[in-house]
C-alpha cells in the first residue's frame, strides 16, 4: 500500500472515526455522554486485555528475541523525558520547573490505547508484530515517570514525594492490569487461553470502538484550552512526538523487530501518557498546571497520532527495512 492509501485506512478506520464522531458531539454541544462506570470498565477491560494476549504471545517467545528491545526500550523511556525537559526549560520554550517536568513525565511515558490503535491499524493492512511487545510496553510506562520526578526534584525544593508518586503508578489500574495480565497470559499458555478469547480478543475492537468514542469527547474538551495554553505548547505537542517517534522507528529496527514491532515501538515512543502520568505528576508536583500537560497530551498528541502519526511512522519503518 502507498503512504496516502495506508493514511486513508487509518483515517476512515472505525476506530479513529468514531473518535471523531465523539469529538463533534462535543464541539456541537449534543448530550451523549458514556456512564463513568461504562467508561471505566471499558479502560480495564482493555488494559487487562492487552496484558494477556501479550502474555500468551510471550509465552510462545523466546528470551534471546526479548532482550535487545526491551533494553532499547528502557533506554528510550530513560533517555526522553532528559531530553524533553532540556527542550521545555530551554531559551525558546521557557517552560517553569514544575511544569517542564511535568509534561517530560507524560511525553516519556506512553499510551495504552494509542498502541492498542496501532495493532488494530497493523491488523488491517495484515502485518503482525511480535508478541512481546505488551511488554514493551509495561516498560515504557514506568521509568520516564520516575526520571521526569526526580529531575523536578534535584531541581526545586517544592516537589512531592516521589517514593508516593512511583507507589501510585505502580499501584494505578494501567500497570497493575498490563503486568497481572502478562503474568496470567504467560502462566496460562495459548491453550488455556482458548475459552476466553472470544471475550478479551474477537470482542476488542468492538468494545475499543466505544472507548474510543468517549475519548473523543473528553479531547475535544481539552481542545478549548489550545487558545490558552499559547503556541510554544502546540509546537512542543506536535514536534516531540515527531522525533521521538522517528527515534523509535530507527531504534527498534536497529534492534532487530520486524516491520510491525518497529512501527509500534515508534508509535509508543511518539505517544503521551494520559493515564499513568497525571495520577503521578499530581501527587509528585503540585505546582504543575494541568491544563497544560493534558491538553498537551491529549488534546494534541493523542488525536495527531491516532490521525497521522501511525501511517507515518510505518512508511518510516518500511523505508528503514
Amino acid at each position: 500500500m502507498s503512504t496516502l492509501e495506508l493514511a486513508h485506512a487509518n483515517l476512515t478506520s472505525p476506530i479513529v472515526l468514531a473518535f471523531v464522531l465523539g469529538a463533534i458531539a462535543t464541539l456541537v454541544r449534543s448530550d451523549l455522554r458514556l456512564p463513568a462506570a461504562v467508561t471505566s470498565g471499558l479502560s480495564i477491560y482493555l488494559l487487562l486485555a492487552i496484558g494477556l494476549k501479550g502474555g500468551v504471545e510471550l509465552s510462545q517467545s523466546s528470551p534471546g528475541e526479548l532482550w535487545l528491545p526491551a533494553l532499547v526500550t528502557l533506554g528510550i523511556g530513560v533517555g526522553t523525558p532528559i531530553v524533553a525537559y532540556a527542550v521545555l526549560r530551554s531559551g525558546l520554550l521557557r517552560f517553569g520547573v514544575a511544569d517542564a517536568a511535568a509534561l517530560a513525565a507524560h511525553y516519556g511515558s506512553v499510551s495504552a490505547v494509542t498502541f492498542t490503535a496501532t495493532l488494530a491499524f497493523l491488523a488491517s493492512i495484515n502485518i503482525a508484530a511480535e508478541g512481546f511487545m505488551t511488554t514493551l510496553l509495561t516498560l515504557l510506562e514506568i521509568p520516564a515517570i520516575v526520571v521526569a520526578l526526580l529531575i523536578a526534584r534535584t531541581r526545586s525544593a517544592d516537589g512531592g514525594s516521589i517514593g508516593e508518586a512511583t507507589r501510585e503508578i505502580l499501584a494505578g489500574k494501567s500497570i497493575l492490569l498490563l503486568v497481572g495480565g502478562v503474568l496470567i497470559g504467560l502462566a496460562a499458555g495459548k491453550e488455556r487461553f482458548a475459552p476466553v478469547e472470544p471475550v478479551f480478543v474477537d470482542a476488542f475492537k468492538g468494545l475499543l470502538v466505544l472507548f474510543l468514542l468517549d475519548l473523543g469527547m473528553t479531547a475535544a474538551k481539552r481542545l478549548r484550552d489550545v487558545r490558552t495554553v499559547g503556541p510554544r505548547l502546540i509546537a512542543f505537542a506536535v514536534a516531540m512526538p515527531l522525533v521521538n517517534g522517528t527515534a523509535g522507528v530507527a531504534l527498534g529496527t536497529a534492534a532487530g523487530l520486524s516491520l510491525g514491532g518497529a512501527t509500534v515501538l515508534g508509535v509508543m515512543a511518539a505517544s503521551a501518557s494520559y493515564i499513568a502520568a497525571p495520577a503521578a505528576v499530581r501527587i509528585a508536583l503540585p505546582d504543575a498546571n494541568p491544563s497544560l500537560y493534558l491538553t498537551a497530551s491529549l488534546g494534541i498528541t493523542f488525536p495527531l497520532n491516532l490521525a497521522l502519526g501511525i501511517p507515518l511512522f510505518h512508511e518510516i519503518a518500511k523505508q528503514l527495512q
